[in-house]
């Protein structure tokens, strides 16, 4: 029997109606499977793409902690800076945009193109820091364009600043860029970070850099805030209290105008560095705000290094200076006693080589003390010979040479000191005795750091040799300190009493009588003495230093400490290739300065406080 539906459908259709149903329901069956992923399996990453459309999460940078010197006077802070930066997903034609901001921020599309490409690889809708420390011409011109730059803001941050300039840059350091290396370490920085690169903002990077905070911002279109819907504070990073003294620093630089070499004051009761000089030096606050490549190729080329840190990284041949090792050495081992006389006629033969004195004629007959205070060379020439170079090198060691002092700071050098092991290792040769006497009066192989002479000379007046440490204590954001650094005795010197007071008499006299005259102070006594270190060896030639090349001339030293019965300060200065003298006439008086500025701001201060107590001391009648 055939029913009219049967009877009305063809065939053909008859064959196809259950295809056409099956087809139906596989494509339902499909967009329902799409919309479980879309919903289920993707829904949540899907809501959060969504939201970035227009919510966002800015971070808020944490402001690097301070820096303070000794009487709490901030020697690096940090300022607002306004920044340029882009996120390019918000710009639907993003080369109009880079064309725009280019052109608004003086600088070539090129380099806005070369920032993008290195930000790839980054978290969609994140920031990429076009331009720092806009000024203020940049800034008006981003805000009254807003609409000709799609993607890009201005993020108001906080910007390492160094109000003293080029003062203890070697010292502090600075701050640059994180770069991949860095990023791929860890730590919670991101991409266009900065970090400490050197000095002291890299060695305490974990207590300077704080804890950044952020913000939950809607946005518009095109990527401009509309409002903060909530915020979790930065914590700001701590601060730092330094050993030295701004006034004291700015006197030991203004002694080094002009001039090439270092300076270090210490306090020898203790280790802590007062003040710090490397000539030339630089300014961090190129690094701070992101230095050119012509201004990082001229550090960098310049023929004085400004960019190395004489104090520590500076070895030079000590000179005269290196006497007083070489006297504790000899009467210490006995080879010689107070009373023992040498005569110094000019010089000494050894063999085929004349080593001649500094003082033409001689000194005559001379003992030890007289032969400090003089700065006899002939008298060490024949003291080194009888020591030898291996007691020389032992004692040498005791007062900290020839090893690194341990002082925070990046790349200290060790210096030379020269023992028969030594140049057998280094040159696979003998030592020849002939050479133990140049390196007696601190030239041929000898090298040291200022700094590593400014801690002996201090191991003198105080019987002991502190580590050099600058940073006296660490304290948060709300005052609380964290950590105190207390000073560090390295060594008891091994020195008799009556050696060390010989040694502080010979240098007592060598300031008020001797070669180190021009470093003498009314009022204060001065225990010092002088050094003239050779560049090269120029055999019988005497030449003046206006007839040399500058890189030949000699280097001037002095070494120092004051009061002599109570001492406080420990000084080593070393000018290099000196005009118009050696250690005696242009060293000594560069550390008279320094020092004379140590005592005078001591008056100061303590006169200061007297007239506060009195002022608050005193009767209304």
């Amino acid at each position: 029997m055939i029913t009219l539906n049967q009877r009305e459908l063809p065939t053909m259709a008859r064959r196809r109606l259950p295809l056409a149903a099956a087809g139906v329901v596989i494509a339902f069956a499909i967009l329902a499977i799409r919309l479980w992923q879309l919903q289920v399996m993707r829904g949540e990453e899907l809501r959060l793409l969504s939201d970035n459309n227009r919510i966002r999460l800015h971070r808020v940078q944490a402001t690097r902690g301070t820096v303070v010197d000794r009487l709490g006077r901030t020697i690096v802070d940090s300022r607002p800076s306004f920044d340029a930066v882009l996120v390019p997903e918000d710009s639907d034609d993003l080369r109009t945009t880079v064309e725009n901001l280019s052109q608004f921020l003086r600088q070539s599309s090129a380099e806005t193109q070369a920032l993008l490409r290195q930000a790839k690889g980054r978290p969609a809708f994140q920031e990429v820091t076009v331009k720092r420390d806009l000024s203020w011409e940049e800034v008006m011109a981003i805000e009254t364009h807003q609409l000709d730059l799609p993607g890009v803001s201005l993020r108001i941050t906080p910007r390492r600043s160094y109000p003293f300039g080029s003062s203890l840059s070697h010292v502090l350091g600075y701050v640059s860029e994180i770069n991949a290396e860095e990023l791929a370490a860890g730590g919670g920085y991101r991409l266009g970070d900065l970090i400490g690169k050197s000095g002291l903002e890299r060695r305490w990077e974990e207590f300077l850099r704080g804890v950044d905070g952020g913000q939950q911002v809607e946005v518009d279109a095109v990527g401009r805030k509309l409002r903060v819907l909530r915020e979790v504070p930065e914590v700001p990073g701590n601060t730092l209290t330094l050993s030295f003294d701004v006034e004291l620093q700015a006197a030991a630089e203004a002694v080094f105008e002009g001039k090439e070499g270092a300076a270090v004051a210490l306090d020898p009761r203790n280790g802590e560095i007062l003040a710090l000089v490397s000539s030339p030096s630089y300014d961090p606050n190129l690094f701070a705000r992101g230095i050119r490549r012509e201004e990082w190729r001229g550090l960098v080329q310049d023929p004085l290094r400004p960019l190395t840190d004489r104090a520590v990284q500076g070895q030079y041949p000590p000179g005269s200076t290196f006497k007083i090792i070489v006297a504790a050495a000899a009467l210490e081992e006995g080879v010689v006693n107070p009373f023992t006389r040498i005569r110094c006629g000019g010089g000494v033969q050894f063999g085929n080589h004349y080593f001649r004195c500094w003082k033409k004629g001689g000194h005559g007959s001379v003992n030890l003390h007289e032969a400090l205070v003089h700065s006899c060379d002939t008298y060490f020439y024949q003291v080194g010979q009888r020591l030898g170079i291996d007691a020389i090198a032992d004692w040498s060691f005791k007062f900290g040479l020839g090893q690194p002092t341990g002082v925070d700071l990046d790349h200290e050098k060790r210096g030379t000191i020269p023992s028969t092991l030594w140049k057998r290792r280094r040159f696979q040769e003998p030592w020849y005795a002939g050479e133990t006497l140049s390196n007696a009066i601190g030239q041929g192989y000898v090298t040291t750091t200022p700094l590593q002479m400014a801690q002996a000379v201090g191991a003198i007046a105080t019987g002991n040799r502190y580590r050099p440490h600058f940073v006296k204590r660490i304290q948060a954001p709300d005052g609380e300190t964290i950590r105190i650094y207390e000073p560090e005795r390295v060594a008891e010197m091994p020195l008799r009493k009556s050696t060390l007071e010989q040694l502080r008499q010979a240098l007592r006299d060598t300031v008020a009588r001797g070669t180190g005259n021009k470093a003498a102070i009314a009022g204060v006594e001065v225990a010092g003495k002088t050094g003239t270190s050779q560049v090269i060896s120029l055999g019988k030639t005497r030449l003046k230093p206006e007839q040399m090349k500058r890189e030949h001339r000699d280097h001037a030293w002095f070494v120092a400490f004051a009061p002599v019965e109570e001492p406080e300060i420990a000084v080593a200065v070393v000018v290099e290739h000196s005009m118009g003298g050696g250690g005696g006439a242009i060293a000594a008086p560069a550390a008279k300065e320094i020092i004379e500025a140590y005592f005078r701001l001591r008056q100061e201060r303590e006169d200061a406080k007297y007239a506060d107590v009195r002022s608050a001391t005193r009767l209304p009648f």
